[in-house]
């Protein structure tokens, strides 16, 4: 497809140039590591003494991008929002849940199955469970408002008990009248602290309630799944504003992994992954503004999507993080992921760029299967990370006839960081004191306050030199997802100095982000499915290793069937299957 075709096909999308730059490996981090009360008497240092905030953020590179000659003829670009434009015959579907069944993979002979929402479906259909038993038997498991709090409570920071049932009420009401909504009718979800629901507090992972005790309205995407008759039965833990990617919090509590305990869930979304990897929820509502959807859904062996940028509504809530985050599921198989995908990304006539995005439906005709890899970025992964995603990827050529190309991605170096100093800038806008945050935010929001606005253009201009570049391969190679390992690493341990107060590592915080910036800074959507399993270097259990893919903007529906064929890896080819954790939770048979 030309430009010109592309131009007539997408709103705003960049002008195809390829941009070749030699591959830079970025220098080892030297970032100190600080945790305990070495933490909390520095980060007082680092609030108080603007000089430290600058030294700080001069030590982290941020400073480099003045120095890029390859910036110099590129214009900035703020907003990284690309629009399908709607072309004939994109009607909006009938029903995303007036579905009769789901796609379900069985697992391996001799291997535990999860529970999907087909499986709770089916058991409302058979009359065997009703909506208001499940939430009653979840509800202990997930309460912090009572005495003896629930053993997976710390996933939680929310549980509105009246509203949960009411909502079962009404959906047990409607089986027993045998008019059920759809296929979501009774399912129990749950969503990250940073949304808005109507009854909840939204408190971001801090102490601080944002809602400041007023009513709010309900998160367009929630709106949509409880209009399918989904039953909400919390809000639930993230790592304080989102800020980190392991889900430490000492205020709330940190989450743990399913699959080992000694392990982070991930984060920002870590409470989402940990309810769903532990099979309370079979679904969940999270956020990504640097992988946070991702990283999570990786480290507990879990299906998540970052959609496109704006493709799905954040309405009611107002701005702030707009260029980066966005909202999407994380999910315990493809088929769970895909039927909240397409509910919650329906177009909101009320907010603009999502009003204007066509419904989201299946793929349908044919499909390109061409996958780019840049080799030495890929390579900078783990070898045992390595070697489970080249396994996939040998799957994919020899038995479901995938194409394996070359491909290029210039100023990755500088992209990171770009994408880092945007984060931050745009997230360091607070309604309260910074006094009143954790010790690691306390001092990471002091230093974000130190970005200048040459330097923050600068950062957009790499953004729009990536942009291009992906719009360049993304013509030259039609139907193109690239590939990498979701995280460079396998898991990310806890250390008993990390509770107390927090801690902060930015080396690894920034190994972890190694690959899933690019898919928020560039606006493109990507999905990440589980591929194989390692043993852990601590505590008991194996640990998950995610593949991830990045489409082409407005591609999720492409991306859903990659998700489908890694699905099928893990089922026929990985020497195993799927592993269901030890801590999992038998849903259906709770009573």
């Amino acid at each position: 497809m030309s430009q010109g075709e592309r131009n007539a096909r997408f709103y705003n999308y960049p002008i195809a140039k390829a941009l070749e730059q030699p591959y830079q490996p970025p220098p080892p981090p030297k970032n100190p590591v600080i945790k305990g009360t070495a933490l909390h008497y520095l980060s007082n240092l680092v609030a108080a003494v603007p000089f430290v905030q600058y030294l700080l953020w001069s030590n982290a590179g941020f400073g480099s991008l003045r120095s890029c000659k390859a910036l110099e003829d590129l214009d900035p670009r703020l907003d990284p929002t690309v629009i399908p434009i709607v072309q004939p015959g994109d009607d909006t579907p009938s029903g995303y849940t007036n579905v009769t069944s789901l796609p379900r993979v069985p697992p391996k002979d001799g291997q535990p199955r999860f529970h999907t929402i087909q499986d709770i479906h089916d058991a409302y259909k058979s009359g065997a469970l009703t909506p208001s038993g499940v939430v009653e038997s979840l509800l202990p498991l997930v309460r912090r408002d009572v005495a003896q709090r629930g053993s997976h409570s710390t996933a939680f920071t929310e549980s509105k008990t009246e509203l949960v049932r009411q909502a079962a009420e009404a959906s047990t009401k409607r089986w027993k009248a045998g008019k059920p909504l759809g296929i979501l009718d009774g399912i129990p979800f749950a969503v990250k602290d940073d949304l808005d629901v109507r009854g909840y507090k939204r408190h971001v992972g801090t102490a601080h309630d944002y809602t400041q005790g007023k009513e709010v309205g309900t998160s367009w995407c929630v709106r949509k799944l409880e209009d399918e008759g989904a039953v909400l039965i919390g809000k639930l833990n993230m790592h304080e504003l989102g800020s980190d990617t392991t889900n430490n919090n000492p205020i709330w509590g940190t989450p743990l992994n399913p699959y080992n305990n000694s392990y982070y869930s991930g984060g920002s979304s870590g409470g989402a992954a940990s309810a769903v990897g532990h099979g309370i929820v079979p679904f969940a509502i999270g956020s990504d503004g640097g992988g946070s959807i991702r990283i999570p859904s990786n480290y507990c062996g879990l299906y998540g999507i970052k959609p496109s940028h704006g493709r799905v509504s954040t309405a009611p809530l107002p701005g702030g993080l707009e260029s980066v985050v966005v909202r999407g599921p994380l999910a315990t198989s493809m088929a769970d992921l895909e039927v909240s995908y397409r509910v919650l990304a329906q177009p909101d006539p009320s907010c603009f760029p999502s009003s204007h995005f066509s419904p989201p439906r299946p793929h349908t005709g044919p499909r390109n299967k061409v996958l780019g890899i840049y080799k030495p970025w890929f390579d900078r992964a783990d070898p045992p990370v390595q070697e489970a995603c080249h396994s996939a990827l040998q799957y994919f050529q020899s038995e479901l006839g995938y194409e394996v190309v070359d491909v290029s991605i210039p100023l990755l170096q500088q992209g990171a960081l770009a994408h880092a100093m945007t984060i931050l800038s745009e997230g360091v806008d607070l309604s309260h004191s910074i006094w009143t945050l954790t010790p690691q935010n306390r001092a990471l929001l002091s230093v974000a306050k130190q970005t200048p606005a040459a330097d923050y253009l600068l950062a957009q201009r790499v953004r729009n030199g990536i942009m291009q570049h992906l719009a360049h391969l993304f013509q030259k190679h039609p139907g193109l997802v690239i590939v990498t390992p979701t995280t460079p690493n396998a898991g990310w341990p806890i250390e008993d100095a990390d509770h107390a107060c927090g801690m902060s590592n930015a080396n690894m915080t920034l190994r972890s982000m190694e690959y899933v910036w690019l898919a928020n800074f560039a606006g493109i959507p990507c999905i990440q499915f589980p591929v194989g399993y390692v043993d852990g270097v601590k505590g008991k259990g194996k640990i998950p290793i995610g593949l991830s893919g990045n489409g082409e903007w407005g591609s999720e529906d492409a991306l859903i069937e990659f998700g489908y064929d890694g699905e099928k890896w893990l089922r026929e080819g990985y020497d195993g299957g799927k592993l269901r954790p030890d801590g999992w939770v038998d849903v259906l048979n709770l009573g």
